[in-house]
């Protein structure tokens, strides 16, 4: 049994985490920006659908992988704590802060990510809004980076 949830863990991680770490990594780059008045469009236009790699439609599917990635995305904490449980490792504390960064980093898409890209869509700006999801995007990665670290290393466990 424990072989069957490692392993839907590790599978889940890499599909569902790794999808919405791309999707949120990728939307900044695709989300529509207002053109600026020098290249020839009126105050309040956005930028042509055709200018440099903008595409609303890419940015729409990749706010769509995010959310439904990162809904499917909790398969994997709540099977890491079937496994956890199953194991006795619940009191490790490798265990422990991988649950708090997961939390973490599911609160940060859920509250900052999901609603600033839908925000992003709905009334583009200048790009200052993309820039703020770019960095909001490398802390979650960051976090979940740090929790496969602890995943592989495991401090202060005795096997």
């Amino acid at each position: 049994m424990e072989g069957l949830l490692l392993s839907v863990h590790v599978l889940a991680g890499i599909v569902f985490v790794g999808g919405s770490a791309v999707a949120t990594s990728l939307f900044p780059r695709y989300a529509p920006v207002l053109a600026s008045v020098g290249v020839g469009a009126a105050a309040g236009e956005s930028a042509p659908e055709g200018s440099g790699e903008r595409s609303r439609a890419v940015a729409l599917a990749l706010h769509r992988i995010t959310r439904v990635y990162g809904i499917f995305g909790i398969v994997v904490p709540a099977v890491g704590i079937a496994l956890a449980i199953a194991q006795g490792r619940m009191t490790e504390i490798w265990i422990m802060i991988s649950m708090l960064l997961t939390a973490g980093a599911g609160l940060l898409l859920a509250l900052q990510i999901y609603p600033g890209q839908r925000d992003a869509l709905a009334d583009p700006d200048d790009g200052a809004r993309l820039r703020k999801l770019s960095m909001t995007a490398g802390i979650y990665n960051l976090l979940w980076a740090i929790v496969v670290v602890l995943m592989i290393v495991r401090p202060g466990t005795s096997a």
